[in-house]
């Protein structure tokens, strides 16, 4: 299973109501098929997966695998802050037709290094779904050092890791763990374009939601080792990627994709839709901008 490339943590779009956006949903797995994306994420933190019910994972998940029909892998965001709990959703995700489960890092229970490693290695073992591991340790409150990826990857069912970690150190460091069954895949929009040319295999990526081809252009660029296309394909994303970061993920993006009619820019609470004013009006400004990049030709 290739897991590599353009890869979008998909938004969980809502109705006015509320409710699940399926209709609005079906649209964005179209355009993100169109517009190139080698890999989607469903129900990750993107796609508010802690907000979301029981029925409604399984419903947005098997939507999303029926959907995409084999065309592009399917990985489905799986973690809890506690191991059984994450082994339960895996197994979940597995039933459902999910290919992969991106598992994040147990969050506000800041576990040692030893506790990753068992933690992982227990999901590896039971969950029934290759695993992604994922390192995000601002939202985490906790980081998967180096050392212990480097223990983890020898595990036949951990593939890889998203790396959020945008800074050159680490950057350097999760590129050294590359080989063939481990792969390495960016987290962080603004350092993909460094971590891609240092050797990682692609991105899951938050801003591709709005516009596809553009991101899988600099993937392709990135991943390719020409440095030129990278810079100018990177300064082309730039505005949008800077507009993004005016609130906390998935705030901005749903603001954006509502602006694209695809579904409402209310998030669940406690996040809250972006307010009218300097933010959102440059949002809708760069997002107008790269309007011709986001077709899908």
């Amino acid at each position: 299973m290739d897991i590599s490339g353009s890869i979008t943590a998909l938004a969980t779009p809502f109705a006015a109501d509320g409710s699940l956006d399926l209709d609005a949903f079906g649209r964005l797995l179209d355009q993100q098929l169109e517009g190139g994306t080698q890999a989607v994420v469903v129900a990750g933190s993107t796609g508010e997966s802690h907000f979301l019910e029981h029925d409604e994972y399984e419903r947005l998940l098997a939507f999303a695998v029926q959907r995409v029909g084999g065309r592009v892998p399917v990985v489905a965001g799986t973690g809890e802050a506690g191991t059984a709990k994450t082994i339960a959703t895996t197994r979940r995700a597995a039933a459902l037709g999910a290919d992969a489960a991106l598992v994040v890092a147990p969050f506000y229970v800041r576990p040692t290094q030893e506790g990753l490693r068992r933690h992982f290695l227990a999901v590896a073992d039971q969950g029934g779904l290759p695993v992604i591991l994922y390192n995000v340790p601002p939202r985490t409150g906790c980081d998967i050092a180096p050392e212990t990826l480097a223990v983890l990857r020898d595990h036949p069912g951990i593939i890889g890791v998203k790396e959020a970690r945008g800074d050159a150190e680490r950057i350097r460091a999760v590129a050294e763990l590359i080989r063939p069954d481990f792969v390495y895949l960016s987290g962080d929009d603004g350092s993909a374009p460094e971590a891609m040319l240092a050797g990682a295999a692609g991105t899951i990526s938050v801003v591709a939601n709005l516009v596809p081809k553009a991101f899988r252009e600099l993937c392709d660029a990135a991943r390719s080792g020409d440095a030129q296309r990278t810079r100018q394909a990177a300064e082309r994303l730039a505005p949008l990627i800077d507009a993004l970061n005016c609130a906390p993920n998935p705030i901005p993006v749903k603001a954006g994709l509502a602006a694209l009619g695809l579904g409402s820019a209310a998030p669940r609470l406690p996040l809250v839709e972006l307010e009218s004013g300097p933010a959102l009006a440059r949002l809708h400004e760069t997002l107008a901008a790269l309007a011709p990049l986001a077709s899908a030709a």
